[in-house]
């Protein structure tokens, strides 16, 4: 049998378990939320927000175009100045919103750390592959189901280890938000936003 080598098939994210699960998040893919939760009514300009797996800040400066403060930290340092700390066994300071791209095998207790410490809601960017689990079905989506799915509608790409403009990818990403919920879980797709979203001081362009 030949071996599939297609780009798209050959840069699947795969992670061993004892990876810190180095993907920085584009920045547009962010602002993409933040701006689906403005147009949804959801008031944020005067409220904190969380990001707790902020590896080197590429989450952190779309967050602050939208939230009047980001409380930014990570278990590991990457050298860009943010507070090294464990999220979910050291002290965690009340927020209204924590936003993250979480590390994938750890985003359900991510999620439920959040849980416990925001005023107004939880959203974290994972793989769509993440709503495929019996046992996160029982444990999470059947107990505490998110508001809200927004899957991209183009790709989110996330290579380890660097921030790029370029490259592609086989995996799908989606923003899980537990917010305003009313019994039921709405699905929403986001439309093609990259090109209006991206900023070229994203990637260190001038």
């Amino acid at each position: 049998m030949n071996q599939n080598i297609s780009s798209a098939v050959m840069q699947r994210r795969y992670e061993p378990l004892s990876s810190l699960d180095d993907f920085p998040t584009p920045p547009w893919a962010t602002r993409a939320l933040c701006v689906w939760m403005e147009q949804n009514g959801y008031i944020i300009k005067t409220f904190t927000v969380a990001e707790p797996a902020c590896n080197r800040g590429h989450m952190v400066k779309p967050l602050s175009e939208y939230f009047d403060s980001v409380l930014a930290s990570d278990i590991h340092d990457y050298g860009h100045g943010y507070p090294v700390q464990d999220y979910l066994f050291g002290n965690v300071q009340m927020v209204d919103w924590t936003i993250t791209n979480p590390p994938f095998k750890l985003a359900q207790e991510f999620i439920e750390r959040g849980m416990q410490n925001s005023r107004h809601g939880v959203a974290v960017i994972v793989r769509t592959a993440f709503l495929e689990s019996k046992g996160r079905y029982n444990m999470l989506f059947k107990m505490k189901p998110p508001s809200d799915i927004l899957q991209f509608s183009e790709r989110v790409v996330m290579h380890k280890g660097r921030l790029t403009k370029t490259g592609t990818t086989a995996t799908s990403y989606c923003w899980l938000v537990w917010g305003r919920y009313n019994g039921k879980t709405a699905f929403h797709w986001i439309p093609p936003c990259r090109k209006e979203l991206e900023k070229p001081e994203d990637y260190g362009e001038k």
